[in-house]
């Protein structure tokens, strides 16, 4: 700012300030209007959603932990037919369930390989058995 030496020119420097003010004060609002949207619970679930869709090593995540969830659970139903009150039972199902999940989280192209090798080997004997 430059030196004021007249008042015309305080008058004119200080509706310069007061226009710039409210150029400020309505960018603040709109920020703070944005910022409350966004803050949101249904606008904070639909742009978690946006990420995990545009994201595949996420979604691949999420996918794997899900999978490995199911499967551990599933393992332990397989395990323990009808309800058991015998506690050592409970116990080994449930070590099954948590070793079948870590299991399909951490190693899920290992299972997918070993799938695809089952399925070649039995493709395989059917071909040779339809030959003979």
């Amino acid at each position: 700012m430059e030196n004021i030496s007249t008042p015309a020119e305080l008058k004119e420097a200080i509706q310069l300030l007061e226009a710039e003010k409210s150029v400020h004060l309505l960018e603040m609002k709109g920020n703070f209007f944005l910022a409350y949207e966004s803050l949101k619970p249904a606008n904070l679930i639909k742009s978690t959603m946006k990420e995990i869709g545009s994201s595949p090593y996420l979604f691949n995540n999420i996918f794997n932990v899900t999978l490995g969830l199911v499967a551990g659970y599933l393992s332990k139903r397989a395990l323990m037919i009808g309800r058991s009150n015998n506690k050592s039972k409970k116990l080994l199902g449930l070590i099954l369930q948590l070793g079948v999940t870590n299991l399909v989280v951490y190693a899920p192209n290992a299972i997918k390989s070993f799938v695809q090798n089952i399925f070649q080997n039995n493709s395989r004997k059917s071909n040779s058995a339809s030959r003979d």
